[in-house]
């Protein structure tokens, strides 16, 4: 049998994947201590830097070399600094900044770390469920997921054209993060956001914050199966239907129509949408391992059910676009 390349070299490929997790951590590290923002605006040696994020110096380097390996850091003598990379992403007040999301990452590989036995019990070991989380439970995990909501209601209106909407529907809107993006660049956009009652509070603090009060209205139901109020000429549901089981899915789906106005749209995006053959997006093949360990029956989806869904709901005009991260946006129009 011919050997591999790596295996020629005398590297074990089964360790190279299982080794692969460690800049990752090292990442984590590096984000829980704010060290990225400590170099950024001069390179210093292992002792100025763990004087700067107040830890001791002989454990710290171990985690600066790995973090060159990783690529976030570079070393020239004893003296480290920034990558561009990290520089963009890692640093405080950065523009691109996602030191916020700290938290996400850490949940997500908690729970992707109980993958045998959510599968040998039948049951998530990580389970996501905001009526048992406590307040600061809540608020921790929404400031990790505000950003991403955020970023997606941006990058919604730069793709799409949202002029002719006067009422938008967010469901599961969490933060509500997305609906004030959009309503900031369109002002005769009203929206709603719907979600749980575990998380309509925070909803609240977002919105408050955010000075939206008078433009986004909160609805506390369950959108599979409650009569919701009002009717929109949008609807967006960003990773929501990854989150219920196939049968709930298809409820949520004709539920919600039921409130779209004729020639209305629907914006379905998330990182539970697959190809139909369910190995593409790679990433996300991988990604759905977390869900099976946070969600009681929710998991990715393929393309197909999403279309068969939204068809079986009165909606035609169906349209996937993958994005460059892996996600997907399902678009379609109620007849």
């Amino acid at each position: 049998m011919a050997s591999t390349e790596s295996e020629k070299q005398g590297e074990n490929p089964i360790e190279e994947i299982a080794n692969s997790v460690y800049p990752a951590f090292a990442l984590l590290a590096g984000m829980k201590l704010d060290l990225f923002t400590a170099l950024e605006d001069s390179p210093l040696k292992v002792e100025q830097i763990a004087s700067k994020i107040d830890v001791k110096h002989f454990k710290l380097k171990a985690l600066l070399y790995a973090l060159v390996v990783a690529g976030l850091l570079e070393v020239e003598g004893q003296f480290f600094s920034n990558t561009k990379t990290a520089s963009k992403y890692l640093v405080k007040g950065s523009q691109s900044s996602i030191l916020d999301k700290e938290s996400l990452f850490s949940t997500m590989w908690h729970a992707a770390l109980k993958t045998e036995e959510s599968i040998r019990t039948g049951h998530p070991q990580a389970k996501l469920d905001y009526s048992e989380m406590t307040k600061d439970e809540l608020n921790q995990f929404f400031s990790g997921e505000h950003p991403y909501a955020v970023e997606y209601g941006r990058d919604l209106i730069k793709r799409y054209d949202f002029s002719s909407y006067r009422t938008l529907l967010d469901v599961g809107g969490g933060s509500g993060g997305l609906s004030v993006a959009i309503i900031e660049a369109y002002p005769d956009i009203h929206a709603t956001v719907i979600d749980l009652p575990a998380v309509t509070p925070v909803t609240r603090q977002y919105i408050k914050k955010a000075n939206a009060e008078k433009r986004v209205k909160i609805l506390t139901a369950d959108a599979v199966n409650d009569q919701i109020s009002g009717t929109y000429d949008a609807v967006v549901m960003t990773a929501f239907l990854q989150v219920l089981s196939q049968a709930d899915a298809r409820r949520a789906v004709k539920n919600i129509s039921r409130v779209i106005n004729p020639g209305g749209d629907i914006y379905i995006r998330g990182y539970g949408i697959l190809d139909n053959s369910r190995i593409s997006p790679q990433k996300l093949v991988a990604f759905n391992l977390v869900f099976i360990n946070v969600y009681e029956e929710g998991q990715a989806y393929a393309e197909e059910e999403h279309k068969d869904w939204l068809e079986e709901a009165g909606f035609d005009n169906f349209k996937r676009t993958v994005m460059p991260d892996g996600s997907s946006i399902i678009t379609a129009r109620k007849i």
